[in-house]
């Protein structure tokens, strides 16, 4: 399996620690951030992955090379004008030889069995799954709703259900996708791949939630990052894949 991470963004809301840096780079402890999860993916055997560029594109590039120091091999996608999460994935679709792939953002810091993550998709022949996790201010981040097997019936309270009682979680930046995905998502402009999401599932397709445990944070804002350094020096930042 080959994934792609999403490391195309600005980082305004990091500013002014991204003014010269692009937030994959920011440092925590010894290394920056975006090698804590290519360390993750290498852990489950995924060693090809795709990175798509945009802000200090050239400075990534010098920071990673390759992979090679981090037992991967990366390819990169540069985006001129920034194509969203959807069309940033759309443009790469070749890269992924129109089979199962992984794609995560580049700004969180996460330890979960991507194993079980995968198992989980193909048992549930999906089209897509999204790796949600139980947080109890779940309406700051939108809400993902899924049914007692696990299907995702609401994204963001938008959408029609009059079934049984849905459960509400939060994503988590990190999903197993089918190529059939691209076929929701609009050629060469931008786009939410969570717009897709909402089609597919109004449409009918298999788009279930895999519940995850263990650590997550979203790094994207200066209180986020200080939280990371703190738990990083209390002991509480404790990576399987660092071990």
């Amino acid at each position: 399996m080959k994934a792609m991470i999403l490391a195309a963004g600005l980082g305004t809301r990091l500013r002014p620690l991204t003014n010269n840096l692009p937030k994959p780079l920011l440092p925590l402890a010894d290394r920056p951030l975006i090698h804590y999860n290519l360390l993750l993916l290498k852990k489950y055997g995924i060693t090809e992955v795709m990175i798509n560029l945009h802000y200090h594109a050239d400075k990534m590039k010098k920071v990673l090379g390759d992979g090679s120091d981090l037992g991967v091999r990366i390819s990169y996608s540069e985006e001129p004008e920034i194509l969203g999460t959807g069309g940033g994935v759309k443009k790469v679709s070749r890269f992924f030889a129109n089979r199962s792939f992984l794609l995560m953002n580049g700004d969180i810091l996460v330890d979960v069995n991507l194993d079980k993550v995968v198992e989980y998709h193909l048992k549930k022949k999906a089209t897509a799954t999204m790796v949600l996790r139980q947080d109890p201010e779940v309406e700051q981040w939108g809400v993902i709703e899924t049914d007692v097997q696990g299907r995702i019936r609401r994204l963001l309270r938008k959408g029609h259900w009059d079934g049984d009682p849905l459960s509400s979680h939060m994503f988590t930046g990190i999903h197993v996708l089918e190529p059939r995905i691209f076929s929701y998502i609009p050629n060469n402009r931008f786009s939410s791949i969570i717009d897709a999401y909402t089609e597919m599932v109004k449409g009918g397709e298999r788009v279930y939630g895999y519940v995850m445990s263990g650590y997550w944070l979203d790094l994207g804002t200066p209180q986020r990052y200080r939280r990371a350094h703190l738990d990083l020096e209390k002991g509480l930042l404790k990576l399987s894949y660092l071990r």
